[in-house]
């Protein structure tokens, strides 16, 4: 368990633009074969996949190099359908971390220091489902969940120790007050498209704050069918956009499409033939909106990336807060690096217990087996609870000892 095979492979806001990172998402399954395939032929121990609406990252246990020619090969097994130029710019943007840089970055990742907006809660809840998901479908390991486990224990303690996320400002929220900016009335009819955790959060806020008409649409009914009974609405199949005729003031939507779903002719029947000025608020990646729909219809557009200004903004606000997280990420950082370090210890000395059992055994039953068959019942039981003490006490203080003095705890 070498702190130096973690490595992290990064496209986030800082080093791309959305739609760069957007050409690198994949459908579920495929990603689920690919990861498994990239594990399995790239000399990768373990692995983790993150992806949220501004970044993309890969988490790796591997002693290999991560060169230009490594990465060229990771990426075309990863997506076999990329062209060579997106191959090009993925090994020329990507941030690669390694050892302890790598699990710095995860710190700052999951206590929303390397967020598009500081202060944003979301990101753990992501950095959490994303290790369960690597974990379910077998790709991660010991290092993996260790580094994640007391990550997310830090991450913890920055929300709860410091001001950085006191009424936080998150994607969600900035969306929403660019909403309200443009005063749209508590009866305002909401389509709802997609219900992952990013819709379902938006949801909540509108109707927290008095809205009450949606309708949810998503690729999985079951879904649509329980954030729509949350807000009271109706929930409809993802495949029956383009024939909703009840028309809308707001469309809200964030799928996990590879490519645009709102397409003119689909637009277009939303409308229900209604001329006013719509509003669309985008917060997928890429874009759930087709660039001709805004070309050719009076939208007032809100997406992600229309949200970097505020964000720039919140970053200025919550600045003197950052000298207080860096503080507690750095010790999260030190007690991971410790943790690591006993564990390598416990896997190095992991046979010793079993050894000592089998030295145990065969003195009893091969060394001194004539021996044994001198003794009476009681002196043999007397013998082997003298013994299994002994083997206990060997086993537990020279273990113990030997920690001491690998982690540096001994005078």
């Amino acid at each position: 368990m070498k702190i130096g095979n973690f490595k992290i492979i990064a496209f986030t806001h800082k080093s791309a633009a959305f739609d760069q990172i957007s050409k690198l998402h994949q459908q579920e399954d495929l990603l689920k074969e690919n990861l498994q395939l990239i594990r399995k032929n790239f000399g990768v121990s373990e692995l983790m996949f993150l992806s949220t609406c501004n970044r993309l990252e890969f988490l790796l246990v591997t002693s290999s190099k991560i060169d230009t020619a490594f990465l060229s090969d990771f990426f075309k097994m990863y997506d076999p359908g990329l062209q060579m130029e997106d191959i090009t710019w993925a090994t020329e943007n990507v941030c690669v971390y390694e050892g302890e840089l790598a699990v710095k970055h995860l710190l700052n990742v999951a206590s929303s220091l390397d967020s598009l907006v500081i202060g944003e809660r979301e990101i753990i809840t992501q950095v959490r489902n994303a290790y369960d998901l690597s974990n379910k479908w077998n790709l991660s390991g010991d290092m993996i969940r260790l580094i994640v486990k007391h990550t997310i224990e830090t991450a913890k303690r920055v929300y709860t120790e410091t001001n950085v996320a006191r009424n936080p400002v998150s994607v969600v929220s900035l969306a929403y007050r660019k909403l309200r900016e443009l005063h749209v009335k508590l009866n305002a009819r909401f389509i709802l498209i997609g219900a992952g955790i990013t819709n379902t959060n938006m949801a909540r806020y509108l109707k927290k704050h008095g809205f009450n008409d949606f309708t949810v649409f998503n690729r999985t009914l079951a879904n649509a069918q329980k954030l729509a009974t949350e807000l009271s609405g109706e929930a409809h199949p993802l495949s029956d956009l383009i024939n909703y005729k009840n028309g809308f003031d707001v469309i809200v939507t964030c799928t996990g499409a590879s490519s645009s779903i709102i397409s003119k002719p689909i637009y277009e029947a939303l409308t229900a033939g209604e001329k006013g000025k719509k509003i669309v608020i985008d917060l997928a990646v890429p874009n759930d909106l087709d660039d001709e729909v805004l070309k050719l219809y009076n939208i007032h557009f809100i997406a992600v990336n229309n949200l970097q200004e505020i964000a720039k903004n919140n970053l200025h606000e919550r600045e003197k807060e950052l000298t207080k997280c860096n503080e507690i990420i750095g010790e999260g950082l030190s007690k991971i690096l410790q943790i690591l370090k006993t564990r390598k210890v416990e896997l190095a000395m992991i046979e010793i217990p079993k050894k000592i059992k089998e030295i145990h055994h065969t003195a009893i039953n091969e060394v001194f087996a004539k021996d044994m068959e001198n003794l009476d019942q009681q002196s043999k039981e007397v013998l082997n609870k003298i013994l299994s003490y002994v083997e206990k006490k060997y086993i537990s203080m020279p273990m113990k000892m030997a920690k001491d003095i690998l982690l540096g705890n001994s005078q």
